[in-house]
């Protein structure tokens, strides 16, 4: 099985988290909830990132949060 990393990146004064899964590529977006984009592959519309906007704002609270994502994945530690 290939391995394919997650990356991530945050921008502080933003307020902003950029997740994609292997090298950050181009993509079409997805407003899956307010501030909360699916980043896709405009071939394959295979799921190849996510962005949250206002991220500490809106993950501040101790309360768990849910994403409005269904999706299948397989995690392995590298």
């Amino acid at each position: 099985m290939a391995k394919t990393r997650m990356n991530f990146s945050y921008d502080k004064r933003a307020d902003i988290l950029y997740l994609s899964i292997g090298k950050p590529k181009k993509a079409v977006s997805r407003e899956v909830d307010d501030g909360i984009l699916l980043r896709l592959n405009p071939k394959t519309k295979e799921i190849c990132g996510l962005t949250i906007i206002d991220f500490v704002a809106r993950f501040k609270s101790p309360k768990p949060r849910a994403l409005p994502i269904d999706m299948e994945a397989h995690l392995q530690l590298v």
